[in-house]
C-alpha cells in the first residue's frame, strides 16, 4: 500500500512539474500575459505542496528500519526520481525568474518574442491541477510581487533539497532502474483515483485498427516504388536527350 501511494504521489508531482515547464516556455513570447503569470504562480505552488507531501512520505518510509530489503530498494528508487523532479522544478523556477525580470508586463522594456505559439495556456494549467476554470483578478503590482515571491520560493526549494540530502542519504549511482529507458511513456498508469486529484495533461490519441494500418502501409510502399520508377525513367530520358543534343 505504501509503495502504490508513493508512486501515485510522485506521478502527480511529475505531471504538475511538466505542466509548469510547459507554461514557462510561453514566458516572454506573444502568448505571455497576466493570466500566464498567475497560472505559473499557482502551478508552482501546487508543485511545492506535492513536493512536501512526497518528501514527508518517503523520508518516513526510508527511516523505517523494519522494511524489507526489496521495499527499501524500491523506496530508494522513488527517492531518486523525486530528487530529479525537484531538480527540474528548481531549474524551471530560476528560468521563470530570469525571463520575468527581462520581460516585465506592467512596464515593458522590450518587445515580446514572436515564437509562433498562439492561444491560451489556461486549459493546461486547469487540467493539471484538477479545477474546472481558472480566473484571475487584475493586480497592478503583479511583476514585483510575483518576482519577490518567486525568489523566496526558489530559496525554499533549495533549502528543502539540502535538508533531503541531510536526512536521507541515497546514492543515485547505487540505485538500479527496474525498467527500460522511456518505459514510463508507454505506461497506461492513470491517476484518476489519486487522492491528490491530478489528472493527465496529455490525452492519448485514438489508435487505428490494425487492418487499416496495414493497408495504409502497403499503399505507401506501392506509391514509393512507383515514384522511384518514374524518377529513374525521367532521368534516363533526360540523359538520352542531352547526349543526342550534344
Amino acid at each position: 500500500m505504501g509503495k502504490e501511494e508513493c508512486k501515485t504521489m510522485l506521478d502527480a508531482l511529475n505531471k504538475v512539474t511538466a505542466c509548469y515547464r510547459h507554461l514557462v516556455i510561453a514566458l516572454g513570447s506573444t502568448s505571455d500575459s497576466q493570466n500566464l503569470r498567475e497560472e505559473l504562480k499557482r502551478t508552482r505552488k501546487k508543485a511545492q505542496e506535492l513536493a512536501v507531501a512526497n518528501r514527508t512520505k518517503l523520508t518516513s518510509l526510508l527511516k523505517d528500519k523494519t522494511i524489507s530489503k526489496e521495499d527499501r530498494a524500491e523506496y530508494e528508487r522513488l527517492w531518486v526520481l523525486f530528487s530529479s523532479s525537484m531538480d527540474l522544478l528548481e531549474v524551471d523556477m530560476k528560468r521563470s525568474l530570469e525571463i520575468g525580470q527581462e520581460f516585465p508586463l506592467k512596464v515593458p522594456t522590450r518587445h515580446l518574442i514572436q515564437t509562433g505559439m498562439t492561444g491560451s495556456t489556461t486549459t493546461v494549467a486547469a487540467r493539471a491541477m484538477s479545477v474546472q476554470n481558472m480566473k484571475y483578478e487584475a493586480d497592478s503590482n503583479v511583476d514585483t510581487a510575483d518576482l519577490r515571491d518567486l525568489r523566496s520560493e526558489i530559496t525554499q526549494v533549495s533549502q528543502m533539497m539540502e535538508e533531503m540530502e541531510m536526512k536521507v542519504q541515497v546514492a543515485p549511482w547505487a540505485v538500479e532502474a527496474k525498467q527500460e529507458a522511456g518505459a514510463e511513456l508507454k505506461s497506461n498508469m492513470s491517476v484518476g483515483n489519486s487522492s491528490v486529484g491530478v489528472i493527465s495533461i496529455c490525452e492519448e490519441e485514438p489508435k487505428e485498427e490494425d487492418g487499416a494500418g496495414g493497408r495504409d502501409t502497403g499503399f505507401a510502399t506501392i506509391c514509393a516504388v512507383a515514384g522511384f520508377v518514374i524518377i529513374v525513367f525521367v532521368a534516363v530520358v533526360l540523359g538520352y536527350l542531352v547526349i543526342n543534343m550534344s
